[in-house]
């Protein structure tokens, strides 16, 4: 379902925008920049946590880390990463391909303030060996997602 939930999503709501592919797996950060050609940084990761009862996305740049303490002060609650299957079952993704688009059932979103650092960012697209090039501000459009500060950035990753 993934990658074609994803491409269902980008031909609805932006069609200019298309799915690319790659022949060698981006289920990682470090993979994901050398399959799509850019730095870590770039590419845009989705975060799956739980925080009391609730289920939230937070899209990051590559090389920033959560900050459980920003987090908890944003959300109200400690954030607890789901685990993999969980995270099928609840984005309709498997892990290595969640991305914010073309989710299997509607969850809030938010895009840490990471990405900004970038003009294009590349998150995936429904599976591992799928991603788009974005703006940061399209992207939080296209998902309707708030805009937080809850991750900190590693310098030299």
């Amino acid at each position: 379902m993934s990658l074609e939930s994803v491409r269902a999503f980008f031909a609805e709501k932006a069609p200019e925008i298309s799915v690319i592919e790659s022949t060698t797996s981006s289920a990682t950060v470090a993979l994901a920049a050398e399959a799509y050609g850019v730095e870590p940084g770039r590419i845009a990761k989705t975060l799956s946590l739980r925080i009391g009862e609730r289920v939230i996305l937070i899209v990051a740049a590559g090389t920033s880390r959560m900050d459980n303490k920003k987090v908890k002060a944003q959300f109200g609650g400690k954030p607890k990463m789901l685990g993999l299957k969980e995270v099928a079952e609840i984005t309709g993704h498997e892990v290595g391909g969640v991305c914010p688009f073309g989710l299997k059932s509607p969850l809030p979103i938010y895009c840490d303030v990471s990405l900004k650092a970038f003009d294009v960012v590349v998150p995936a697209a429904g599976s591992t060996h799928s991603a788009v090039r974005i703006t940061p501000d399209r992207m939080a459009e296209l998902t309707a997602a708030e805009w937080v500060d809850v991750c900190e950035v590693r310098p030299g990753d």
